[in-house]
């Protein structure tokens, strides 16, 4: 007997499909009124189904068209605003395209008569239903709505300010627009604040253009292009970013360098604030810091087992030093807070020096540098001798004064943590070298040196195959027999991924111990080379190895991998 889905429940579509079993379909069914979900949402909440296998079998179920991801990415703001955007939200739905007349809308449930109707009346067109997933809506919404909210009618569009920017005594700064020339400014410097709040930036860059203001924000490492405001705006946002950052307004010629101190309904923002004279106009790059207790830790970080436990051993350890290198925006910070969070008890006093303080830790002690009041490393290190420390983390070795306290700290009982800016592990201890340490003090203090960088992640929600060129194979420094056993994935572009095809990063490292080889050549004076064919003797995976076996994983491109890390053979 012929099967037909339209007649069938979609619990036997699935399992005639057989993407589920009929012992999951039961356990669903149970647990289907503990979680006030349909069975197919319930399925996918027990990632027994995806959000596209649930689709395809409504697809045959109530034989809807399924909005193509493609057609997401291009949609027409003016037909999308005819639907208010609470009443979307609410009943999750959006209007996506017209039609003979009509109005093409979006449905998580295309069934729901009463949802139509009032459409109807609103729009005053008849409604044509399609099929949509839950979380593809929901992304959807949030982008087009959003640039609909920030385009150019932005003083109609935004209100008072959505945060409060106060001084170091906790004091509100007043950055109220004086006249209503001044207003649009006010509004813009809000919404670009908020909106970056919201999307997780780490980094807001307002630059001058020739002809417009071009804003931008990093998401997962990478630049984004988010308005354009004109060029007729750009002097006023500078002005108001000194204002809050307590700059010089009238200082035009010379770069400046400030803070901002945001609260808002979410979360309280340390704004770091560097503004550089450029030929076109001053340019302005705010990094966000976020104040409230760190969310990371190790498990979080990409570690494989094999590095987890190198990394978990070490930071046990009752004396010497642990560094981590990379350059700015590699995760440095965040891997030695992870690593903090992992081994601090009511035992240990764990004392931090940092500039800034980028993550606040509960239970740690955490010293910001001031170099206006002459606070720097040295003197705040000197300071937390007598604090009766048991382990130390060092923002950063910038020079020979601290990398010789961080050496001294070691030798003398203490477990110290820090980082470095070097290009991999070998190279790290070339630069402590550099700065002016004495060979058998670096031998005799260091136990790990690890090199990190992040990489992207492929999207989830566009995943696809993919077979890279013989010229990507060759970059990455895979021969064509081995790529052929590997499955490589990248994301086809979506409005998860704001069409980027990536979501989210993860880190790839280098662990270099000091084993006893590894000592005697740092003793020896021995170049950086002859230290990497040690280590990787002693099966040490480079930075570009950790990135390969992320994209067998299918976690990452080979993009990515190509992007941060050079290939060694």
């Amino acid at each position: 007997m012929t099967f037909k889905p339209q007649y069938a429940k979609l619990g036997e579509i699935l399992v005639h499909q057989e993407i589920v079993s009929e012992v999951q379909i039961k356990e669903a069914l149970q647990k289907q009124k503990n979680f006030h979900l349909k069975i197919g949402q319930t399925l996918q909440k027990l990632g027994y189904i995806t959000e596209k296998q649930l689709l395809g079998a409504l697809h045959l179920q109530l034989e809807y068209e399924v909005v193509a991801s493609n057609e997401l990415m291009e949609l027409d703001s003016e037909i999308i605003k005819q639907i208010p955007e609470p009443f979307a939200l609410e009943n999750q739905i959006m209007a996506i395209r017209e039609e003979s007349g009509s109005i093409v809308v979006a449905m998580v449930d295309p069934e729901n008569i009463v949802i139509q109707d009032s459409l109807k009346k609103i729009l005053g067109k008849n409604i044509i239903p399609v099929l949509i997933g839950e979380t593809t809506l929901a992304d959807t919404l949030e982008r087009y709505y959003k640039t609909i909210r920030t385009s150019s009618q932005v003083d109609d569009a935004v209100g008072e300010f959505d945060f409060v920017a106060v001084d170091e005594d906790e004091n509100e700064i007043s950055i109220d627009s004086k006249g209503e020339a001044d207003a649009p400014v006010v509004k813009l410097i809000n919404l670009i604040i908020t909106e970056a709040i919201k999307s997780n930036t780490t980094d807001i860059h307002i630059e001058p253009l020739t002809k417009k203001t071009r804003v931008r924000f990093r998401i997962d490492g990478a630049l984004r292009e988010v308005m354009s405001p004109p060029i007729g705006l750009h002097a006023g946002m500078v002005s108001l970013v000194k204002v809050m950052a307590k700059l010089n307004i009238a200082e035009r010629r010379l770069p400046q360098d400030g803070h901002i101190s945001l609260k808002t309904p979410m979360k309280s923002v340390d704004v770091r604030v560097s503004i550089v004279p450029t030929v076109t106009g001053e340019k302005v790059v705010m990094r966000l810091l976020d104040k409230g207790e760190f969310g990371f830790d190790l498990t979080t970080l990409g570690f494989t087992d094999s590095n987890f436990e190198m990394f978990h051993k070490w930071i046990r350890r009752p004396y010497g030093i642990n560094i981590v290198s990379g350059p700015t925006g590699s995760g440095k910070s965040t891997t030695l807070h992870a690593a903090l969070k992992e081994i601090r008890n009511i035992e240990n006093n764990i004392v931090t020096v940092e500039d800034p303080v980028e993550y606040r830790l509960d239970g740690i002690t955490q010293i910001e540098t001031k170099a206006k009041i002459d606070l720097t490393f040295g003197r705040s290190l000197r300071s937390v001798l007598r604090q009766d420390p048991d382990i130390v983390l060092i923002g950063e070795i910038r020079d020979e004064e601290t990398a010789d306290i961080a050496i001294k700290f070691s030798l003398t009982g203490h477990l110290v943590f820090s980082t470095l800016h070097a290009n991999d592990a070998p190279s790290t201890i070339t630069r402590l070298l550099d700065i002016g340490i004495p060979s058998y003090l670096v031998a005799s203090s260091l136990n790990l040196v690890m090199a990190q960088r992040l990489v992207r992640k492929v999207c989830n929600n566009c995943k696809v195959d993919y077979t890279p060129t013989s010229k990507e194979l060759a970059s990455a420094g895979i021969s064509e027999e081995e790529g052929k056993h590997i499955n490589f994935k990248k994301g086809e572009g979506c409005v998860h991924c704001d069409n980027t095809g990536y979501s989210g990063r993860t880190g790839i490292f280098e662990m270099l111990e000091i084993t006893p080889e590894i000592r005697k050549l740092i003793f020896a004076g021995e170049n950086q080379d002859m230290i990497r064919d040690a280590a990787v003797r002693n099966n040490m995976m480079t930075l570009h190895e950790s990135g390969i076996e992320k994209v067998k994983m299918g976690i990452t491109s080979i993009q990515e991998v190509i992007k941060f890390t050079i290939s060694e053979q």
